[in-house]
């Protein structure tokens, strides 16, 4: 399985956002997204996700030599910064809802407590609204639903930075536990989080997508490399 970018254009009126990015994703690989802020990285999520529309190039998710060209929520698993939630129904209440109304498409169903045991909510927070779960509480229900639906792309954007240790923890080997049968693209500020975590980084460089050579991820040089990319960045965009 393959995500497969080819020249993708996405501008906001006269900001060019996203010029003609092009790279292919793999299964079996956890690739970190790095770049500053205003880069575009959520553009390039929601573009992927379908939630907006590009203004030129192609995504292409190859399966079992199928080529889809319209993927989708189906395909698609996005855990957003700031999680969107129905916050007048429980934590409970919640997953069973998504539960209904994704039956056709789970495999392997656990019980809503299995789940919720997964992404350590208490037992006194389940019946509690969502309203009243704090932002890390609510990140880890919309990792839930990735972990219940198991769609073949799964996109993350900056999702463990409000864990505190032991459950950013528990959550990163749990992606490298299911990493095997998705493509996870992890976008993330934190460069010590993108070497423990991911296979690939690419960088999202003044609206292209830039692989960093695998042999320099761990090395000392790494951090230096993404600071001089990230710099000539800023260099560019003043001269813009």
């Amino acid at each position: 399985m393959r995500l497969v970018l080819e020249d993708i254009v996405k501008n906001f009126d006269s900001k060019k956002v996203l010029r003609k990015s092009s790279f292919t994703f793999e299964k079996g690989k956890i690739y970190g997204l790095l770049g500053r802020n205003g880069a575009g990285k959520t553009t390039l999520f929601n573009c992927i996700n379908g939630d907006i529309d590009y203004d030129n190039g192609k995504i292409i998710l190859e399966e079992d030599g199928q080529e889809n060209k319209i993927i989708g929520t189906s395909k698609v698993g996005y855990v957003f910064s700031s999680p969107v939630l129905p916050e007048f129904l429980t934590g409970y209440e919640f997953l069973k809802f998504y539960i209904d109304i994704n039956k056709d498409k789970i495999k392997d169903l656990r019980t809503i407590d299995e789940y919720l045991d997964i992404i350590k909510i208490n037992k006194d927070d389940r019946h509690r609204l969502i309203k009243g779960y704090s932002h890390g509480m609510k990140n880890k229900m919309q990792m839930v639903c990735f972990l219940i639906t198991r769609p073949p792309v799964i996109l993350l954007d900056e999702p463990l930075t409000s864990f505190d240790v032991v459950v950013a923890l528990e959550i990163k080997t749990l992606l490298k536990e299911i990493k095997s049968e998705h493509i996870i693209i992890f976008s993330t500020h934190i460069l010590q989080l993108a070497t423990d975590l991911c296979d690939e980084i690419v960088v999202l460089n003044n609206g292209v997508l830039d692989k960093i050579d695998n042999e320099i991820l761990k090395s000392p040089e790494f951090e230096g490399k993404i600071i001089d990319i990230l710099r000539e960045e800023n260099d560019h965009e003043s001269l813009a």
